[in-house]
């Protein structure tokens, strides 16, 4: 299965949490894993806190400031931060089902990671039952 992002900025983290745990729903599986994977080059997928909006901007603030935008990259396209931070946050992530839900700890989120929007892109997700 695929889902469609939308993103609207140069960088962002959009939390796509509840449209995962949907297509767990409709698809009804109870108990393994969900595989999670971004087949692209300058956007990622992570876990990290979905209640407050601050952390977001704190890790693409410092994502930043460890890779700036203007450097003496070599990469013709212009675009190598955008590379460097999806190499850093990584392609993938595998989330347990548990009673037909993602076993995400309390405070914990699902996101897309954009670093060169704005961008339509894809995320890959495969439910593997147990």
């Amino acid at each position: 299965m695929q889902l469609t992002v939308k993103t609207h900025a140069q960088t962002e983290m959009i939390d796509l949490t509840a449209q995962i745990q949907k297509l767990l729903s409709e698809h009804g599986v109870q108990e393994g894993i969900c595989m999670l994977y971004v087949p692209h080059t300058t956007a990622a997928v992570t876990i990290n806190e979905s209640a407050d909006p601050s952390v977001r901007e704190d890790i693409l603030m410092v994502l930043n400031q460890m890779v700036p935008w203007k450097a003496a990259y070599r990469h013709a396209e212009g675009n190598s931060p955008a590379h460097v931070k999806a190499s850093l946050m990584g392609a993938s992530q595998l989330v347990r089902i548990e009673n037909g839900r993602l076993a995400l700890g309390t405070w914990q989120g699902i996101f897309f990671c954009e670093f060169d929007g704005p961008r339509t892109r894809k995320m890959d997700v495969a439910l593997i039952a147990k």
